[in-house]
């Protein structure tokens, strides 16, 4: 419902290779450890957010997206539901081309809000397991 596989194949394969990781650091017991590394494996760019601006996989850390100074392809969100929305909002103000929201991430306001700023975005997914399913 929140993720046709026209817009996930989009965004995986066309959107851009440079992908904010919101809530990635090093603690590699969190999913956003490994998903990054296998974005990484797949020829994405990471950039760590974190309130910590940790450097994660050999990839400097920003404290938040306003911090990157160089432009964001897509924001993959790793935080609670209740925070997300703000995050979205976050995307859409730097000018992110895609909102993905992972597996449990669900805002259905802040994804009618995306789309209607014409941002593609994908809700309660997760990259990891969409890359390989490209074939």
């Amino acid at each position: 419902m929140y993720a046709d596989a026209e817009t996930i194949r989009r965004i995986l394969t066309a959107t851009g290779d440079t992908w904010a990781v919101v809530g990635l650091s090093n603690n590699e017991g969190r999913a956003a450890y490994g998903v990054a590394e296998v974005l990484q494996r797949y020829g994405k760019r990471i950039v760590p957010v974190h309130p910590k601006a940790e450097t994660v996989h050999g990839e400097k850390g920003y404290a938040s997206l306003a911090d990157i100074p160089f432009p964001v392809d897509v924001v993959d969100v790793f935080v609670n539901s209740g925070l997300a929305g703000a995050v979205a909002d976050e995307a859409v103000g730097i000018g992110a081309k895609a909102v993905w929201f992972q597996l449990g991430v669900i805002d259905e306001e802040a994804y009618a809000r995306t789309r209607a700023a014409d941002v593609d975005m994908v809700m309660d997914r997760c990259p990891a397991i969409e890359i390989p399913r490209l074939g």
